[in-house]
């Protein structure tokens, strides 16, 4: 009766009430944010200068001004209550880490006072070697460190300080994401700008921008701590679905459930006092899904306010006796979450270059920079489907509406037809689509039909959407950084390859659009195969995909090999994000974690089958056998056989299917050991992926058999029913 006290306990609930603030959200935004009001309030000016002047120039700063910078820092922070400070950083766990020291140092006279110097601000020594570090870091070389970013402001938590930083070995390779997506950032602006210069020589920079779409799953509390698997894998692992999930298409969109409103207030409350532009929430497909998304923001910024959010959501949730699933497919049989990255670049006059303009050389300049990153997408393809794959990813893709693992871009109907146009022209017909009246009928068209009008394809793991591109397959668990390290750094090679063939062969004495174009045309003709506006899920699809070229490949841990092909690591060197070390590391870091993860699997369906489901099975089975002797005993003959026909069925049924989860978690086991033995981390996660798998499947299986059949009073764990529909 365990099982239906946690239900009850569960759909009791009442949405508790949120104090909303007496002050409209202008007044609170960024209230616990050292941001640049703050630094012009709290830093003296010629500090504050400096400062500002370091970060729109990605310069450092001098040992003089970090200190002034310490000083001001904690003034804010102490009388906004803080206690201790921590430098924030994103180690490779798809997470964030943080130890906190107190604001005291000695007096001098046997007490303390609080202090903070530039050195601590600027740089702290973690232990490197307790992270994941692919073998760059051993026990007895534990030394590390993390960096102030200066882009990203720091922000106070409850009582503690945070300064988001890099995280590097004391040999210098990057231990974290945030290095290489700076890196990656600072590749994309210098090449983008170049181009960019090409049709206003005044542009200085070219910013990088993302808009993340966070999709999440709410569990009530009692029921998440009813589930084993749950709890240790962030979904389930066993689960006959329910007669009434997604089919109704009745959730989508839907009125939010009271609970869930009031958690999601308290949820915009906290983020806006962090300063996350939290703008959009809603009812997702799935039942209990729902999806929050805020305002665009520079992507490191961004980034670091979608972990933040990830932290803090979390702990809003218990407040309201719920628990955030992140898991991409934590319930088989309804959609899955992802991450949806939304990606653009702007320069820094505010012109978006994925937007279409109101000029020719407007136009000429959204078609170049849309092809050029056509053309990254295409020759890179498998990179990218590396940078977003992951153990937990890996159940989301290709199926409920998540996009397939086989990277493709849409472009919609419109831009098509540009392009086509533009693929189908001769050299000669080119140069004279660089004459305005020629333009006019093509390419000058662009902004009354593309603007607001390209459709939604939810099969294209990369679509146009308008005025960015919107990379679809990124999981709701990870870290946004891994997609936007790898999506910058190959449109940034690209747009620098682009730059100097056009720089040659301008100089050489061709016209500038006579060039531009010519070099259109031949990245649309070599990267048509990455165009693709149909449905991704059919299986015409592959077949026509591996028929291209793409890469189709679906295991996981053989996926991550595109990090270390000669192709991936030329690249990373030309745009310097990443070393042939530091992508071995990482290489050696996302196997271990995919065979971890399949591991915790394995060993917690291994203990749900034989500790909870088989017993429960075996003892149902009894009351069924008890039965049939009784009923044998009162009912002689082929009347008897008749009466317990149906129960010596069900008896037999749940015996088979006993027989085989037996077998196949016995299997799994053999099979975990055997894999365990494999030195090498790439053919253990290979193992784990052709052996260990599926057999959780086949297990999984049979035990969703058994839910069927035996007593609902009797099943040791909460149901579909009970975990999809908050009340």
């Amino acid at each position: 009766m365990l099982r239906f006290k946690v239900v009850e306990e569960a759909f009791d609930r009442k949405a508790i009430p949120v104090e909303t603030p007496s002050e409209r959200p202008e007044q609170y935004y960024a209230k616990y944010v050292f941001n640049d009001q703050k630094m012009f309030q709290y830093l003296p000016k010629k500090t504050y200068d400096a400062l500002v002047g370091a970060i729109a120039n990605k310069q450092p700063i001098s040992r003089e001004v970090a200190d002034s910078v310490a000083e001001g820092m904690k003034r804010w922070a102490i009388e906004n209550g803080a206690r201790h400070y921590t430098h924030w950083f994103h180690p490779l766990t798809d997470g964030t880490a943080e130890k906190h020291d107190a604001f005291i140092e000695h007096d001098g006279k046997g007490g303390v006072l609080e202090a903070f110097s530039g050195k601590l601000l600027v740089q702290q020594e973690p232990d490197a070697s307790s992270f994941p570090n692919g073998g760059i870091r051993n026990t007895f070389e534990a030394r590390g460190y993390s960096a102030w970013d200066i882009s990203s402001p720091a922000f106070i938590i409850g009582e503690t300080l945070c300064i988001p930083t890099v995280f590097i070995s004391y040999t210098g390779e990057s231990l974290d994401y945030k290095t290489p997506l700076l890196r990656a950032l600072n590749s994309v602006d210098r090449a983008a700008t170049s181009v960019a210069q090409l049709f206003d020589p005044e542009v200085k920079h070219v910013h990088s921008y993302l808009g993340w779409e966070q999709e999440y799953f709410l569990v009530d509390e009692a029921l998440y701590s009813a589930r084993p698997d749950l709890v240790m894998t962030g979904r389930t692992l066993m689960g006959h679905e329910s007669a009434k999930n997604q089919q109704l298409e009745d959730h989508y969109f839907g009125a939010i459930p009271s609970r869930v409103e009031a958690f999601m207030l308290d949820l915009e409350i906290e983020c806006h006092k962090l300063g996350i532009p939290a703008k959009t929430r809603h009812n997702e497909v799935a039942p209990n899904q729902f999806e929050l998304a805020p305002i665009f923001e520079e992507t490191n910024l961004a980034n670091d306010h979608n972990l933040l959010l990830m932290s803090v959501m979390n702990e809003v949730a218990r407040r309201h006796n719920f628990r955030v699933l992140l898991h991409e497919k934590p319930f088989a049989g309804v959609n899955g979450s992802g991450k949806h990255n939304n990606w653009s670049l702007g320069t820094d006059k505010g012109v978006l270059l994925f937007a279409p303009g109101k000029t020719l050389r407007d136009n000429l300049q959204f078609i170049t920079f849309v092809v050029n990153v056509m053309a990254a997408v295409h020759r890179h393809n498998a990179l990218l489907k590396a940078s977003i794959m992951s153990a937990t990813n890996a159940h989301r893709l290709g199926a409920n509406e998540a996009p397939p693992a086989i990277i493709s871009i849409f472009t919609g109907s419109q831009l098509a037809s540009v392009l086509d146009l533009l693929e189908k022209s001769s050299k000669e017909q080119l140069a004279d689509l660089s004459s305005k009246e020629a333009v006019s009928v093509g390419v000058a068209q662009i902004p009354e039909l593309l603007i607001d009008n390209t459709d939604r394809n939810r099969t294209s793991p990369f679509a146009f959407t308008g005025n960015r591109f919107e990379f679809r397959a990124v999981g709701s668990s990870a870290n946004c950084a891994s997609a936007m390290i790898a999506l910058n750094a190959v449109v940034a090679d690209q747009l620098a390859i682009f730059h100097r063939i056009v720089s040659e062969r301008t100089a050489a004495g061709e016209t500038l659009e006579e060039v531009l174009l010519d070099e259109l045309r031949k990245l649309i003709v070599e990267s048509k195969a990455i165009h693709f506006d149909g449905n991704g899920y059919s299986d015409e699809w592959k077949a026509e995909a591996a028929r291209r070229g793409l890469d189709c490949e679906t295991s996981a841990p053989k996926i991550f090999d595109a990090y270390l092909s000669k192709q991936s690591e030329e690249m990373f060197a030309r745009t310097g994000v990443f070393t042939r070390v530091e992508l071995e590391a990482r290489n050696e870091v996302k196997w271990e974690m995919y065979t971890k993860k399949v591991q915790i699997e394995a060993r917690v369906l291994g203990d749900l089958a034989i500790n909870h489901i088989i017993p429960v099975a075996t003892r149902y089975q009894s009351i069924l056998v008890d039965n049939v002797v009784k009923l044998k005993s009162l009912f002689s003959g082929s009347k008897g056989d008749e009466i317990v026909a149906h129960d010596l069925d069900t008896i037999e049924r749940i015996s088979r299917h006993m027989c085989v989860i037996k077998a196949e978690t016995y299997k799994m086991i053999d099979a975990r050991k055997a894999a365990n033995a494999i030195a090498s981390e790439r053919e253990k996660a290979i193992a784990y992926h052709d052996t260990v798998l599926p057999c959780l499947e086949t297990i999984r299986y049979h035990i969703d058999k058994l839910e069927l059949m035996v007593d609902n009073e009797m099943w040791p764990l909460p149901k579909y029913r009970e975990l999809l529909f908050i009340r």
